[in-house]
């Protein structure tokens, strides 16, 4: 992952039991069936969040504008107290058993994961994202948050990852990025810094910045 918490929602289905009722000889007469109530229409899901990439061309304290990586500009509203975290480098040793970390990663034909990019989680952010997903980094990308288990240092680290309800073997090469996050304020927020914004859709489809990571010291946010 990886900085920005990825979101569920569960949804309760009711259900009644009718008890039967049994007639004595000689029996009754089948009553008439009567018309089932009237079904209340499913509720809309909710949108789903989107993630932009890119950076940031213009803001102020009501809005601001990304160029994305493919080139596009999107204009997105902020709430008055924006959520801003640094996104800054970490050593690579930084990964080890007992580490709660997040990885996009692709799928090899052994079914093992191979790492875009590993996030670190300070202890603070321990859980947030649990699990294995889709993710929107590339055709068959996925998402992976959970602790470090076997660690093995070979041209790179292959190493297992643990959450709830599974287990997955990831390899991360040498090249691949390794980051952490650390708290930022809305004062990150400028001219040429780039991001990664998780956003959600208005009723009157525009866009406001739910979670906003932004790349220290020029950092380009790998997940």
């Amino acid at each position: 992952m990886s900085l920005f918490r990825c979101v569920t929602a569960a949804v309760a289905v009711g259900f009644s039991l009718g008890s039967a009722a049994f007639a004595q000889t000689p029996p009754a007469q089948t009553p008439p069936a009567q018309t089932p109530p009237a079904q209340p229409p499913a509720t809309q899901a909710a949108p789903a969040p989107t993630r932009i990439r890119g950076v940031i061309d213009k803001v102020d304290a009501h809005e601001m504008r990304v160029v994305t990586r493919d080139g596009d500009k999107v204009t997105l509203k902020l709430p008055d107290t924006p959520s801003v975290t640094w996104i800054e480098p970490i050593a690579v040793s930084a990964i080890k058993p007992g580490a709660f970390i997040g990885t996009a990663a692709v799928t090899q034909p052994d079914g093992t994961l191979k790492a875009l990019e590993i996030q670190v989680f300070p202890e603070s952010m321990r859980g947030v994202g649990e699990g294995h997903r889709p993710w929107d980094l590339g055709t068959g990308s996925t998402m992976t948050n959970g602790t470090v288990g076997d660690l093995k240092v070979a041209k790179g680290r292959t190493l297992t990852m643990t959450y709830k309800g599974g287990e997955q073997t990831v390899f991360v090469p040498p090249n691949a990025p390794v980051i952490t996050y650390a708290p930022a304020t809305s004062a990150a927020l400028k001219k040429g810094a780039h991001v990664i914004v998780t956003a959600t859709q208005n009723p009157d489809q525009t866009l406001t910045a739910t979670r906003i990571g932004v790349g220290k010291n020029g950092l380009v946010p790998p997940m």
